[in-house]
């Protein structure tokens, strides 16, 4: 078994004694649950670089950890100016990306359209879903697109992308080697909060707690998220055939497994 961020999972497997693989999170994870369900396990499946690891991660924990940069990426990102013509974007026109996903309630449209109007020569483009604030006073260089198929494309397309820290969006955005201005969201156990901490540490994009407020924290964010890009270390958190490497790991926790485990189970003929 493979369990994904459920404890409870990883326990009823242990309880049924099926081995299980264990995906490692981010966040401060102590608690009793979380510890019975990597100590049960046969190994731990980290999806992505060992640059972001926690420092806390240490000693048999360590060990045990199998890290798959890259994990759950597109295949291949096409090039800046293949990505602006496939969307019919202007080829010299500086494009900031702000992307959400599924996994909570996202941004809201209000700091977007102030960090918008403080870049009013640059095109603004929300992709995923943005939540309306009543107040909000939107620009014309701000459009929203909403749920899309060509993710890929506009992270390519873009000059800059602004994102909360999902593990498919790291994963996307680094691979891309783009300036990246991380903001993270809530999630049980301060997961976005921890690696976010992570990323600024490796010197893969800049963070702040929330999105700016004003024109002046926006130029302030902007400047320092342009200014401090290091592409070569963020492409570098992205490993040749993540996918393949980890189904090979899987292949030899099995026969290590079996091997140190004779098969348990005991043919039984039914009457």
């Amino acid at each position: 078994m493979i369990c994904d961020v459920s404890a409870e999972i990883a326990q009823l497997s242990r309880l049924c004694s099926v081995p299980h693989i264990k995906v490692l999170q981010h966040g401060d994870r102590s608690d009793e649950g979380h510890h019975a369900a990597y100590d049960g396990a046969i190994g731990l499946l980290a999806p992505f670089s060992e640059r972001l690891a926690q420092p806390e991660w240490q000693g048999e924990l360590r060990d045990r950890i199998f890290y798959a940069g890259g994990l759950g990426k597109a295949d291949s990102l096409p090039e800046r100016e293949i990505a602006r013509q496939r969307l019919g974007l202007d080829a010299h026109r500086e494009i900031i990306l702000v992307m959400t996903g599924s996994g909570g309630t996202g941004f809201t449209v209000a700091p977007i359209a102030v960090g918008a109007r403080s870049r009013p020569a640059a095109l603004w483009i929300t992709i995923g879903p943005m939540t309306r604030d009543w107040h909000a006073t939107e620009p014309g260089n701000l459009v929203h697109h909403g749920w899309i198929e060509q993710v890929a494309d506009y992270i390519a397309a873009a000059d800059c992308v602004i994102a909360s820290t999902g593990n498919t969006t790291c994963q996307q955005i680094l691979a891309a080697g783009k300036p990246w201005l991380a903001i993270p969201e809530w999630r049980y156990f301060d997961e976005q909060h921890r690696k976010a901490a992570c990323l600024a540490a490796a010197g893969m994009a800049i963070t702040r707690p929330h999105l700016p407020s004003s024109a002046l924290a926006w130029n302030c964010a902007l400047a320092e998220t342009y200014s401090r890009h290091d592409p070569e270390t963020q492409r570098a958190a992205i490993d040749d055939l993540p996918s393949e490497r980890t189904a090979l790991w899987i292949e030899e926790l099995i026969e290590h497994f079996w091997n140190d485990h004779p098969n348990p189970v005991r043919e039984v003929t039914l009457p």
